[in-house]
């Protein structure tokens, strides 16, 4: 007796009838996973007053560097990122994110991204650059290049990169390279939320560039909320 061999047609239907049944039962199983409520109390500012530096051209003479004063609160939390460990977490979605070379600094002055990301840094100055790093995360060297142009490093260990540049001292940057997806900068009100974390036992650890890591253990649930806040020790020159 013959067997008859599946025409695609019949391979096409299966496959879509397998489809749908895993579909149904992904719709009826619950959602094992919860949220991360949270808030970043600071009384006083955290970054001390810039000093004032030369800045040093390809040509031309050397134009002062303005002092920005006194920090707000506002400003400080601005400077937050809190990110988990751990866990549950699938592995991160890489991104593509930008820090331009602007009026001689680095704009933004500090960018959040996943592990596996890649960071693009264009020069949109009319004088040269030169980006680099010295950090253990990642380090690199861009060379001098003029306006017009763009060089990118990718970055595959979490952990937190100084970028500064060579012809330039007064400019640097921060490179926050976090292990999972569920990240998040606090508002103006020191609040922060993650959504849909995977439960399991994490650390919450909250960054900033003048403290350093502040750590928390916690334990997310099935389709519940989990609480957690940060205080921070603080300078005295803050602007309330």
């Amino acid at each position: 007796m013959l067997k008859s061999t599946p025409t695609a047609d019949m391979v096409l239907m299966i496959g879509v009838r397998l489809l749908r049944f895993a579909c149904f039962f992904a719709s009826i199983l619950p959602v094992i996973a919860g949220d991360i409520t949270g808030n970043i109390l600071i009384t006083k500012g955290l970054t001390k007053a810039k000093i004032s530096l030369p800045v040093y051209q390809a040509r031309g003479p050397a134009l002062p560097y303005q002092s920005a004063g006194p920090s707000s609160i506002a400003d400080e939390l601005g400077r937050v990122v809190v990110y988990l460990e751990g866990g549950q977490m699938p592995p991160p979605a890489p991104v593509r994110a930008e820090v331009s070379q602007r009026n001689r600094g680095f704009d933004p002055p500090m960018t959040v991204i996943t592990a596996g990301s890649t960071v693009s840094f264009p020069n949109m100055d009319l004088i040269f650059h030169n980006v680099f790093s010295l950090s253990k995360i990642k380090e690199f060297d861009l060379g001098r290049y003029p306006a017009g142009e763009t060089r990118s490093v990718k970055f595959d260990k979490p952990g937190v990169v100084k970028v500064n540049c060579h012809l330039h001292p007064n400019m640097a940057a921060t490179i926050v390279v976090v292990p999972g997806d569920w990240h998040a900068t606090p508002g103006s009100d020191g609040r922060f939320r993650m959504e849909g974390v995977p439960a399991g036992d994490y650390t919450a650890v909250a960054w900033h560039n003048s403290i350093g890591f502040s750590k928390k253990r916690i334990q997310v649930t099935e389709n519940g909320t989990v609480p957690v806040s940060f205080a921070m020790p603080l300078h005295d020159h803050v602007e309330k």
